[in-house]
């Protein structure tokens, strides 16, 4: 079992409405996870290296403010949409819809306001911890009220991460977690001696503005094909590739199975990605440029940190034929991700 204990983190900014961030620390004797009630950030991540050494493995800030200025969603939880949707438009039920362009002329990961940027109601679990909020009708050009759940809950190496949501209205929906890892430990130089594989035999292609272009392709014989593991450094020099930021395509099962896996041979730290979400962003922490101080006043540059976010795919919205993204009222949208941390 783990325990958990609420601390203080801070308090808003008067502009943002004041309100007091909690942070929840869950702990096992393999892991322990702080999470904060602002954006349902994963603010720390401890595991153990191979000879039993504890080390924070992702990347963030140490106090309130950090997180409250902008960043590239450090740990926290985004929606209504995570991801790109094509020039922040799609129409549904013929009524077209504009959402706030904050990735060149795309909206990316719920707007300018998403679920990363607000604070949540917390409820302490007996291994976790459960927040909930309401996403108001119309909240950044989205439809419909949206109750919404996001519970951490950590059993011995594994926490798991469930998202719940019910509408109002018919709207479009997936969720996911934005944390970044680097397993040598969080301010470590970059991630090329990770190795890494990923369960897929498809994954989209984008356009220059990361937009998927509708062509489901095949990994095989590219630079994508991750099926077997990979060095990272030396596979994106083989590649020629400037790094990831992709969507690889899952099977489309209900059932939770493993995806992703990573293994960082120096310490020995593994983390193996299960879930029932039809899709997974790699992405490679391209747009790290060493410009924000993180923990213990480090700085994070390109390459250091790598996400893999389970979710739907990019531009769902605007793709009949990728996996459905719209929740009606009276169903609900409910998936489950679970990260295993261990050593090799």
């Amino acid at each position: 079992m783990a325990a958990v204990r609420r601390e203080p983190f801070g308090r808003m900014p008067p502009q943002e409405g004041g309100g007091e961030v909690e942070k929840f620390v869950l702990q096992s004797d393999s892991v322990k996870v702080e999470v904060l009630s602002f954006g349902c950030i994963i603010a720390t991540l401890e595991t153990k290296d191979r000879d039993g050494k504890f080390s924070d493995v992702v990347l963030g800030f140490d106090t309130l403010e950090g997180y409250t200025r902008k960043h590239p969603f450090f740990g926290a939880v985004v929606g209504r949409v995570a991801n790109r949707i094509a020039k922040g438009r799609f129409t549904m039920d013929g009524k077209e819809y504009q959402l706030f362009l904050n990735n060149g002329p795309n909206s990316l990961h719920g707007g300018a306001r998403g679920f990363d940027k607000v604070l949540w109601s917390p409820q302490v679990l007996p291994d976790g911890v459960r927040f909930f909020r309401l996403s108001p009708d119309g909240e950044e050009g989205y439809p419909g009220d949206l109750k919404v759940w996001v519970t951490y809950t950590l059993n011995d190496r594994q926490l798991s991460i469930n998202y719940r949501a019910q509408t109002s209205k018919t709207t479009p929906i997936s969720l996911t977690n934005h944390a970044y890892f680097n397993l040598a430990g969080q301010g470590s130089r970059d991630i090329y001696d990770h190795k890494i594989s990923i369960e897929a035999d498809a994954y989209l292609p984008v356009d220059d503005t990361k937009i998927p272009t509708g062509e489901v392709a095949a990994v095989q014989g590219t630079g994508f094909d991750l099926r077997q593991p990979v060095e990272l450094g030396k596979h994106l020099q083989k590649f020629h590739l400037d790094g990831f930021d992709h969507n690889f395509c899952l099977q489309q099962v209900q059932s939770p199975h493993l995806v992703a896996r990573v293994c960082h041979p120096p310490t020995g730290r593994t983390m193996e990605v299960h879930t029932t979400q039809p899709g997974i962003q790699f992405y490679t922490g391209n747009n790290l440029d060493g410009s924000l101080k993180g923990k213990g006043g480090i700085t994070y540059p390109k390459h250091s940190a790598f996400c893999l976010e389970t979710q739907n795919w990019p531009d769902a919205v605007n793709k009949p034929h990728f996996p459905n993204v719209l929740l009606q009222p009276g169903e609900e949208y409910n998936h489950t991700t679970w990260l295993m941390f261990g050593t090799a």
